[in-house]
């Protein structure tokens, strides 16, 4: 399956908060929608989901318009949306039929997922009773229980302690396992490295990068080093201003030329004592900062 969000514009009064919006994700993989707060992305989700249209533009499924009647969406959002006072198993059906499924297989796939996410015996308490982590569980089945060919994540990983985090993280890879698009809107940019392959940042209602996030990190210019040594001060005491130290505790030398890599690197493994030097490849985090720190 291949989704595609083509040229979508959308304005709300005066203001036009998505200016020819493109991205295409594919069926077993991920796809990170990222942006600052304000950039647009809520908006696309929603134009994605169907809960308001487009002013321009389209969205496709393997070059067709998107037939909402026979493609499932499970979307978690980041403001949750279930009800505190109301009993947890009886909204979570509630919930399901409500996304076309007979009560009898939502019954079933409410407490498989229960069961999934160790949270059975919450099946009968109320909303407000469990912890702000075990909420997002159970705000998480909503998305999931249907069966959904289209799975959307804002935030997901919001209010979990390490071992629930965890836990997502397997949900999350056995729903790329099947062959689902999973789709991230996310700030925490660690979860966007290690489930996307591929992503967009919009910035100002518009996506000023987007492709595989690996291709992405290749194409910087590589004219960095990391360099990670117990002597640190003789290494900076010699190549002077083009070394610098990392909160790390590692070493980032400038190269004057792309051509000089292996010559330094070289001289660096034979003339100190160097337990690893690589080349410097940007963090997510560090290309997100660069293309969205002031407005396009």
């Amino acid at each position: 399956m291949i989704l595609e969000v083509k040229n979508i514009d959308k304005s709300f009064g005066k203001k036009q908060v998505l200016k020819g919006v493109s991205f295409v994700a594919e069926g077993g993989k991920a796809f990170g929608l990222l942006g600052r707060n304000g950039a647009g992305k809520t908006t696309a989700i929603r134009i994605l989901m169907n809960v308001f249209p487009a002013d321009n533009g389209e969205v496709l499924v393997d070059g067709e318009h998107i037939d909402y009647n026979k493609i499932k969406i499970g979307y978690l959002p980041e403001e949750r949306g279930l009800y505190p006072k109301k009993i947890i198993f009886d909204q979570l059906v509630y919930f399901s039929v409500l996304k076309g499924m007979n009560k009898k297989d939502a019954v079933k796939a409410v407490d498989h997922w229960l069961d999934r996410l160790g949270m059975l015996e919450y099946r009968n308490k109320r909303l407000d009773t469990l912890s702000k982590g075990n909420q997002q569980k159970i705000q998480l089945i909503t998305a999931l229980s249907h069966d959904p060919d289209i799975v959307i994540l804002d935030e997901p990983f919001s209010g979990l302690d390490p071992v629930n985090a965890m836990l997502l993280k397997d949900v999350v890879k056995e729903q790329i396992g099947k062959g689902k698009i999973v789709l991230f809107s996310s700030h925490q940019m660690n979860y966007i490295e290690e489930f996307c392959d591929s992503i967009a940042i919009i910035n100002t209602g518009r996506v000023v990068l987007k492709g595989d996030l690996h291709d992405i990190k290749r194409n910087y210019v590589r004219d960095r080093l990391v360099v990670n040594t117990e002597t640190p001060e003789r290494i900076m005491a010699d190549f002077g201003d083009s070394c610098s130290k990392n909160e790390d505790g590692s070493l980032l030398i400038k190269l004057d030329n792309v051509s000089d890599k292996q010559n330094v690197m070289k001289k660096l493994i034979e003339h100190y004592d160097i337990d690893e030097v690589k080349v410097f490849e940007p963090s997510l985090n560090d290309i997100f900062v660069e293309y969205t720190h002031k407005e396009i």
